[in-house]
This record gives structure tokens, sequence and C-alpha cells, in this order.
């Protein structure tokens, strides 16, 4: 606490506005919670995402019928949350792309979204089907979260998958937690949260800055 005021007062006399020590402190933080926790949303990546949506567009202008574009194209729209968009890409070129895994999971995490769960578990099947392992398992997590209401049982199973493919991730016991928390099983959601933290503990360095969300968001879920 003393250190924070000390660079606040230092920043404060350094700049000569106590306003803009509290703007260069909030920057501070931010960088430092982006680099060492990661639970802040990065205001440069909706940015990087909107200039290369931009760019594949141009592309496509150009090239009508590069395929290659459509799936970047397809694959940004999604991080953007513009699902619809991105299913009318990806069914057109869904007879180049039939035997492509990545292709499946896209068009899945589609229809997934926009309510489709038959269509979307269809899709995410046959991505499974052609590699179980293709994008680190997140289909299976992917079909966790769209069956949590609908199926709590299938959405379990979907998750024991996951680990079985990914045993190293702790979002799959944070979210096996939140589950059993909506089933109205608190010590099941318990238990998944503190497996959570425990798997944490034992990664090693390098895959800590990746998990470390999870098991934080777990703490707290087990606090409140």
């Amino acid at each position: 606490m003393f250190s924070k005021i000390f660079l606040f007062l230092g920043l404060t006399w350094l700049l000569g506005n106590p306003f803009a020590a509290i703007i260069v402190l909030l920057i501070i933080f931010y960088v430092l919670e982006r680099r060492f926790i990661g639970l802040s949303p990065s205001l440069v990546r909706p940015l990087r995402r909107r200039s290369l949506i931009t760019k594949w567009k141009r592309q496509l202008e150009m090239s009508p019928h590069d395929v290659s574009a459509k799936s970047e194209l397809a694959r940004l729209l999604i991080e953007s949350g513009k699902y619809g968009q991105a299913r009318e890409i990806l069914l057109g070129v869904q007879s180049q792309m039939e035997h492509s895994a990545e292709y499946w999971s896209d068009l899945g995490a589609c229809e997934l979204a926009l309510g489709n769960l038959e269509d979307g578990e269809r899709a995410m099947q046959s991505a499974l089907s052609i590699s179980a392992k293709v994008k680190y398992g997140k289909p299976y997590l992917r079909l966790a979260e769209a069956f949590a209401k609908a199926d709590p049982a299938k959405a379990i199973a979907y998750l024991g998958e996951f680990k079985e493919v990914n045993s190293s991730s702790c979002e799959a016991y944070y979210r096996l937690g939140t589950i059993y928390a909506g089933l109205g099983n608190p010590n099941e959601a318990a238990a998944a949260f503190r497996e959570c933290r425990q798997l944490y503990r034992t990664l090693p360095k390098y895959m800590k800055r990746h998990e470390r969300k999870w098991a934080l968001r777990s703490f707290f879920r087990s606090r409140s």
C-alpha cells in the first residue's frame, strides 16, 4: 500500500498533475495485470482484429474465390461475435473444406452460438472425428458451454472428454464447477474449483500464464 502511495506521489511530482499521475498508474496496473494475470480484456486485440477483417475483405474483393481468405475472415468474425456472417462464409466453402477439422470446428461454433444445437453438435463431432485434438480439444468446451443448461449431463460428459485430451487445462475444471453450481450441487462445484487450483499449482511456469485466470476465477467462485 505504501509503495503505491509513494509511486503516486512521485508521479504527481514528476508530472505536476495528480490526474495525469492517476492515468499513468492505471496504465501501469493494466499492463501488469495483462502481463501476469489476464483477467481484464485486451484493448489492442479488437483493433488488430478489425484491421485484419478489413484486410481479408479487400483480399476477397480482388480474389472472390480465395478459400484461405474466406476461412481467415470467418475465424475473425467468430472472434468478433459475428456468428451469422461467419456461418454464411463457411457454408459457402464447405465443399472445399469438408476434410478440415478446423473448418467443422468453426462452423460448429457458429451453429452453437446461434442456438442451433443439433447442427452445432453434428459439426463439432465431424471436427473431432477428423482430429480429436483439433484446437487442443476446444470443440469439447464449446459443446459443454452450449449444453450446460439444455443437457447438463451431456455438458459434463463433454468436459470429461476435454480433460482427457487436454489434461493440463484449468479451464475444464472451472467450467465443470460452474455447471455443478448451476445444477445446485455446491459440494461437487467446490471440489471442481479446488481441483482447478490444485492443478494450477502443479503446472510449469510457462503454462501458468495462460491458466492463471481460471485458477483465480475458481478461487473467487469458491469464496462466493
